[in-house]
């Protein structure tokens, strides 16, 4: 029996790479195996599986030469996951109503403080920095969840590809910071935790957050939420007022 010649390799690659089931599996795999690492460092905040499956896949999709269209073809049935996963965030608000009731004038306050904030700080410093203003248009809603932060760079002019890295680099951040942050602070109320976390760093940070508490993930999909809606209502009136 003769051994499979590098030809016949290339020819199954070849096949496989156009596959989209191929990229749906990998994608899959590399977070189980991101998820394996982070539970042997006890989900230290430094091990976090988003940017360890990102950085997987980028030196994957290097080293095949494989483009992000071919990609996506096959990762867009993750993407679309999200819709289901983002509305299971309800149950444990739900579990959590009680908190939510006891905490509703707190959450309303950080939420018309932090939200204009967010694009706030993050506009100013950008320009002080004297970056280019589609830069700095690509900033604001960087606190957002990705895809809605698409939709707020398309009402302000921005770069979508733009917006999309600093909308992930952002939560990846959040995510990686915000339990030494609130340690160090001593901030014990898991609920202000959640808040702060869902509210800075959107998604990536709720994941983070359900992973330390269930209370903590239910405000942190709460503020997420919330915050998406009042970025989109503020983003563009703030980028008009200041000229941008």
């Amino acid at each position: 029996m003769t051994s499979p010649t590098p030809e016949r390799f290339f020819e199954l690659w070849v096949f496989l790479s156009t596959n989209p089931l191929l990229w749906l599996t990998v994608t899959i795999g590399v977070f189980l195996a991101a998820q394996r690492l982070a539970a042997l460092a006890r989900f230290n905040p430094l091990v976090n599986p988003v940017l360890l499956s990102i950085i997987a896949i980028v030196i994957v999709l290097r080293l095949t030469e494989t483009d992000y269209r071919t990609y996506f073809e096959g990762a867009q049935f993750v993407h679309f996951a999200l819709g289901p996963a983002t509305v299971a965030l309800g149950v444990s608000l739900y579990r959590n109503r009680h908190l939510v009731r006891r905490d509703a004038l707190p959450i309303a306050a950080a939420l018309l403080v932090g939200a204009p904030v967010a694009c706030l700080s993050v506009i100013g410093l950008a320009t002080l920095c004297g970056l280019d203003a589609g830069i700095v248009a690509a900033l604001a809603p960087k606190s957002v969840t990705v895809s809605i932060a698409l939709g707020i760079a398309e009402q302000i002019r921005a770069d979508p590809g733009l917006t999309a890295v600093f909308a992930i680099s952002t939560g990846v951040t959040g995510a990686i910071i915000v339990t030494p942050l609130m340690n160090a602070l001593r901030i014990k109320d898991f609920a202000a935790r959640g808040f702060a976390a869902g509210l800075a760093s959107h998604g990536i940070g709720t994941a983070r957050a359900f992973l330390v508490n269930d209370a903590a993930g239910a405000f942190a999909g709460l503020a997420m939420a919330l915050n998406a809606v009042l970025t989109a209502l503020i983003a563009a009136p703030l980028m008009k007022l200041l000229g941008l």
